[in-house]
């Protein structure tokens, strides 16, 4: 017992060196309690081409026409979900009731076309946001690459990149874009019905709509066109040209441009643009394959659009 002693009277003597007094004979400072600095979020991921161009493959080449009352788009929307849910979103279905009709010379029936839609969770539709979408279906005869896996494609690496931002987004796939006769009241039906279930507060809340159609053939510029050219609309359409021309790339504006789902929105009063339009050869016909896309202009269009998106005085 004796031999344990020293032992013990030196740990005691330490254990009070630790928690008496400071060397000049004052008692020990307070340990700190202040919070640690924050520290800088990490930057987004960068636009990743190599993913955009699967994308393109599996909508256009794996899964292939898909218009949108058919099997193929809904194997087509089932892949959305699945994608766009790993991305950390809450994603939901719209239901989009499409008429049968004819597209460009092909019958096709009546039917469900629904709206996939990605939101952030916890999202509150009311609250200020933007819409960015891309319509999934493509008419009967077109594996659609350019028209448009391409701007789904842009649309879900979009997606990606701002899934662990705070950025007040909402991203959609719209069913039944493509026409099913002549006039407007028979084309954009899922986007048409995404805007009207839109109650005033929610519609109110659509800072701004993107539609990614068309955005892969190449070419010198990308456009960025208005549709009927309310001054909200011309002030999207200028915003995401200050975003090309910051990050250098070359692009050209227009108006009057009625032909995607922006213009779904347009009309009902929300600031709306569109990315796309180039035109090429295999439009709307078994020739839209992936070889008419350049991964140069998916690469310029999708950093328009982040540099967009993470703009914060936007």
């Amino acid at each position: 017992m004796t031999r344990l002693l020293p032992g013990l009277l030196f740990g005691l003597l330490v254990l009070a060196g630790c928690t008496g007094t400071s060397p000049d004979g004052g008692p020990s400072p307070e340990a700190s309690t202040s919070s640690p600095a924050p520290t800088t979020p990490p930057a987004p991921p960068e636009f990743e081409i190599e993913w955009v161009m699967a994308d393109v493959r599996h909508l256009a080449e794996t899964i292939g026409p898909r218009h949108g009352t058919s099997p193929a788009y809904a194997e087509a929307a089932d892949w959305v979900q699945r994608r766009l849910t790993e991305f950390g979103y809450t994603v939901t279905r719209q239901d989009v009731m499409a008429p049968a009709g004819t597209t460009w010379g092909v019958d096709v029936p009546a039917g469900n076309s629904p709206n996939v839609v990605a939101a952030r969770p916890g999202a509150v539709a009311s609250e200020p946001h933007v819409v960015v979408g891309a319509h999934l279906d493509t008419i009967p005869v077109a594996p659609g690459a350019e028209d448009n896996a391409s701007g789904v494609a842009v649309m879900l690496e979009l997606a990606r990149i701002v899934a662990e931002t705070e950025i007040p987004v909402r991203f959609v796939a719209f069913g039944a874009e493509e026409p099913r006769g002549p006039g407007d009241a028979l084309h954009h039906f899922g986007s048409q019905q995404y805007v009207a279930a839109l109650d005033d507060a929610s519609r109110a809340a659509i800072r701004a709509m993107v539609a990614l159609d068309r955005v892969g053939v190449p070419g010198p510029e990308v456009p960025i066109c208005s549709g009927d050219s309310p001054a909200g609309t011309v002030a999207v359409r200028d915003q995401l040209a200050a975003a090309a021309a910051a990050a250098g790339v070359p692009h050209t504006v227009c108006g009057g441009n009625t032909t995607s789902d922006h213009w779904s929105f347009d009309k009902a009063g929300v600031p709306a643009a569109r990315l796309g339009s180039i035109p090429y050869a295999g439009y709307h016909s078994p020739g839209d394959t992936v070889d008419v896309i350049d991964p140069g202009h998916l690469g310029r269009t999708g950093t328009i659009m982040r540099a967009w998106l993470l703009d914060a005085s936007r």
